[in-house]
C-alpha cells in the first residue's frame, strides 16, 4: 500500500477516534519529562521533545491504537531520539549572554542537579526505567514498552529507585529526598 494510502487510511480511522495528538499539551510535558531526566534539563531536551514531536506528525500514519497508548508510542521515539543525541558529537559550550536572574530558586537548582548527577551515577537500564517512571509511565505501560515482564520491571524499577535514594543520601548536605523525587512514589 502506497504511503498516501495509509495515511489517508489512518485519517479515516482518527477521524472516527480522534486525533492521538489532538491535546499535545499533557503528552510535551511528558515528553520533556523524559528527556529531561536522560539528558538534563535545558535547552538539549526542549530540542530532543520537538525532534520527538516533528517525528511523531511526519510519522503519525505508524501510531496503533490496539498497540497502546500515544503516549507510550511517543516514549518509544523519545527513547531513540535521545539515543541519537547521545550519539551525536558534543557541542562547545556558549557562555551565556547574561547571568542568571536572581529570582531563581536556590534549593529548586540544587536538588536538579543533584538528581541529575544522580543520574549519570546509575547504569543505563536504571536511567533508563528511572526515566521512564518520571515521565509518568507505570510498571506495565514500561513493561511493554521495553518488551519485558511486568514483574521484573517493577523489582527493577524498585531497585533502580532505592539505587538513586542511596546515592542521594550519600550527598554531603543533603538531609531528605529531593521534592523532585517525591512527586511521584512507586
Amino acid at each position: 500500500m502506497s504511503r498516501a494510502g495509509r495515511q489517508s487510511g489512518a485519517s479515516r480511522l482518527w477521524s472516527r477516534r480522534g486525533d492521538p495528538l489532538a491535546d499535545p499539551e499533557p503528552l510535551i510535558r511528558r515528553v520533556y519529562a523524559y528527556t529531561a531526566y536522560r539528558i538534563g534539563p535545558g535547552p538539549d531536551a526542549e530540542d530532543v521533545t520537538s525532534e520527538v514531536f516533528e517525528r511523531a506528525l511526519r510519522y503519525e500514519h505508524t501510531y496503533d491504537e490496539s498497540k497502546g497508548e500515544v503516549v507510550g508510542w511517543l516514549l518509544g521515539i523519545a527513547r531513540r531520539c535521545v539515543d541519537q543525541h547521545f550519539a551525536a558529537p558534543a557541542p562547545v559550550p556558549v557562555e551565556p549572554d547574561e547571568p542568571a536572574s536572581p529570582e531563581d530558586v536556590e534549593t529548586e537548582v540544587i536538588e536538579r542537579v543533584a538528581l541529575h548527577e544522580a543520574m549519570s551515577e546509575l547504569e543505563e537500564r536504571d536511567r533508563e526505567l528511572v526515566s521512564l517512571h518520571y515521565a509518568g509511565l507505570n510498571g506495565g505501560q514500561i513493561a511493554e514498552l521495553l518488551e519485558a515482564n511486568r514483574n521484573t520491571i517493577d523489582v527493577a524499577l524498585h531497585r533502580a529507585l532505592a539505587r538513586m535514594r542511596a546515592i542521594l543520601e550519600r550527598r554531603p548536605g543533603q538531609s531528605e529526598e529531593p521534592t523532585v523525587m517525591r512527586r511521584r512514589a512507586v
